[in-house]
């Protein structure tokens, strides 16, 4: 399972593009969140209308179908720069030193190649349903009122090519770490025990202040 951990940050070249990237990575994750909110204010109005007036949103599940990239793609790549991803939790927190960097920086490479792979084939999926010959650029739609389906297909390749780009950085990171051998290498998420959850957590709710 996926425990808590901290991202550490330095004057590096890599600690400032790591830090870039999240800025970006915590605009997606605000997308997402904000979809979310979306879907329970359009909820409400479904419900509403359909039980005291009689009747429904149109396009309802339509408008669903769009705002599911949003919800399940976007906040991936922000996840993933803080360790929050479903992890064997048990076996990576037995390791240490350079088998610890090594473990991580295969098992990132393989998550890598897998989102190359899924960029390129997300991004013909893409390409099937865009035409700036048809109508609102669309060769498919949804059902219901004809919503075009290519803005939410192209949301899949652009939030995995974030991706792509934060597993490139942990990457980088990782190899860092083995070569030098590090104990505490930046732009990577580090697992942190209870006692240093609950002192990060105590600090927080202080305000920062010691």
């Amino acid at each position: 399972m996926a425990g808590a951990a901290s991202v550490l940050e330095d004057s590096t070249r890599l600690s400032r593009l790591d830090q870039v990237l999240h800025r970006l990575e915590t605009v997606f994750a605000l997308l997402s969140g904000f979809a979310v909110f979306s879907l329970m204010i359009l909820a409400v109005i479904q419900v509403t209308g359909r039980n005291l007036f009689g009747n429904p949103l149109p396009g309802y599940v339509d408008w669903i179908e769009q705002a599911m990239p949003l919800i399940a793609f976007m906040g991936v790549a922000y996840t993933q720069r803080n360790g929050g991803h479903i992890r064997m939790d048990i076996l990576v927190g037995a390791l240490r030193g350079r088998v610890l960097w090594l473990a991580e920086f295969i098992t990132t490479l393989a998550v890598f190649i897998l989102m190359v792979l899924l960029v390129w084939g997300t991004w013909s999926h893409f390409q099937r349903s865009f035409d700036f010959g048809a109508v609102l650029w669309s060769r498919d739609s949804s059902m219901d009122i004809n919503l075009p389906i290519w803005p939410a297909k192209l949301l899949a390749p652009v939030a995995f090519s974030v991706l792509v780009m934060r597993l490139a950085l942990q990457l980088w990171g990782y190899g860092r770490a083995f070569v030098l051998g590090l104990d505490r290498p930046v732009a990577v998420p580090l697992v942190e025990s209870a006692a240093e959850q609950a002192a990060r957590e105590a600090q927080s709710v202080s305000g920062g202040r010691d």
